[in-house]
């Protein structure tokens, strides 16, 4: 029984005020997974197993231009929070992009959405995972408002992607 195994690296973003990044240009995170590149690349871009990591529910298909949405169940005032998806790059086992946080009715474009890509590279036995999410300066918000979003992902993408390797390490198990 083979499971897979992975180690978090925190990149800091490039623009840095002492100790805290104010810039809020962009998300960036590493992991390190005991697993292929195809079997990573699977958990990360298909939708059945996209949800056990990240979203609570994931629809789409897999193909560049797709449009579909995810969805968050309940904050503290147990409000769902559903979201459009749309596919910008699907390069099996090598990188999957899509953009999201764009408003309801309309085409996700950079100056509506966040972009989120996840690169994969093979390293040793197993996959170097990099995920960066930018675009929270380009929606023309205050910069409160920009700080209020980037904060809230930057804490989601800390409690949401260290559970993408049990999830690789699940499907590793079963293949």
């Amino acid at each position: 029984m083979h499971v897979a195994a992975a180690t978090t690296t925190v990149i800091r973003n490039r623009l840095l005020r002492v100790g805290r990044d104010m810039s809020y240009e962009r998300i960036e995170r590493e992991l390190h997974i005991e697993a292929t590149p195809e079997i990573v690349f699977s958990v990360i871009s298909r939708a059945e197993h996209m949800k056990q990591w990240w979203p609570d529910e994931a629809e789409f298909a897999r193909a560049p231009g797709a449009i579909g949405e995810i969805s968050f169940n309940g904050d503290e005032a147990g409000q769902i929070h559903v979201f459009g998806l749309t596919l910008v790059e699907v390069d099996p086992p090598w990188r999957f992009s899509f953009r999201w946080c764009y408003p309801e009715g309309h085409t996700a474009n950079p100056e509506n959405s966040l972009l989120v890509t996840f690169d994969l590279t093979q390293e040793g036995t197993g996959t170097r995972v990099r995920m960066t999410e930018i675009g929270f300066r380009d929606q023309g918000r205050t910069e409160a408002e920009i700080a209020e979003q980037y904060e809230a992902h930057e804490e989601g993408w800390a409690r949401h992607l260290p559970r993408l390797a049990p999830c690789v390490g699940a499907l590793a198990n079963r293949s």
